[in-house]
């Protein structure tokens, strides 16, 4: 009875002034700090976040909050906010600015160095840079081949199967020849460029500085074949001629060069 009545003047006191002056007092005395650097000091406060952590109780309850319907929930909401997917977006697309940067420069230096007798500032665009575009247009004219011998191939299964096999091979490499030059004289005669030159940043253009016309772009892609055949040996008189020009572009009366003068 006696612990019960000395309570009330206590939490009489307590819910006055009481608290707010002695916040007040271990404000002013950094009663907390020098309690936390005691602890630091001592290590007791290590050996409290230790214990903590290795309490089959921490344990147990890391796991009942992680695998909480609410966790899940708000995992879910956060990965499927707008915020989340534009800036995984916006890093996506920073790294492939990035990347396509380092390819250019990188292309540009062994442009340079495999061509020693023009400037460095050429605007012509040299054997690297070239090689490396073309090589992605290869892979982009596979990927748009492939997808039209499976819709092919998806067609054929239902009629029946095409014999003999010469025939089938002739068609594929018809249909590969083909695919690849709707490919080349498209983009050469409407953007001036392929995929692949754009992202190297290089454009071709005709004696005037514009886009090659539809038959000079035919014309191009022909003397490109010719000059692939014989292990690319057409494009070998770029590192000679004084607009870095291959066979094709003898032919086709173009020439390549870095976009936006930054050769």
């Amino acid at each position: 009875m006696a612990v019960r009545a000395s309570r009330g003047p206590l939490e009489a006191a307590l819910a006055e002034s009481l608290p707010e002056d002695l916040v007040d007092a271990l404000v002013e005395h950094r009663v907390l700090e020098r309690m936390a650097a005691e602890l630091d000091r001592t290590g007791a406060l290590d050996r409290l976040v230790d214990q903590a952590l290795a309490s089959p109780r921490t344990s147990e309850l890391v796991d009942r909050i992680v695998t909480s319907d609410e966790m899940r929930r708000a995992i879910r909401e956060v990965a499927a906010s707008r915020e989340v997917r534009d800036a995984v977006a916006s890093q996506t697309a920073g790294f492939a600015d990035e990347l396509a940067a380092e390819v250019r420069q990188w292309a540009r230096r062994l442009d340079a160095r495999l061509d020693r007798h023009h400037a460095r500032a050429t605007p012509y665009a040299g054997l690297a840079t070239r090689a490396i575009a073309l090589t992605l247009d290869a892979l982009l004219i596979v990927a748009v081949f492939t997808a039209i011998s499976g819709f092919v191939a998806l067609i054929t299964s239902l009629v029946g199967t095409l014999r003999p096999a010469w025939l089938v091979g002739t068609l594929l490499g018809v249909g590969w020849g083909l695919v690849a030059g709707v490919y080349l004289v498209f983009f050469w005669s409407a953007a001036g460029r392929t995929p692949g030159m754009h992202l190297l940043r290089v454009h071709v253009r005709d004696g005037s500085g514009g886009k090659p016309s539809v038959p000079r772009a035919i014309l191009r892609t022909i003397a490109t074949w010719i000059s692939i055949v014989p292990l690319f040996a057409g494009y070998l008189p770029v590192l000679f001629d004084r607009r870095r020009r291959g066979l094709p572009d003898l032919v086709a009366g173009t020439e390549v060069v870095y976009s936006d003068g930054d050769g």
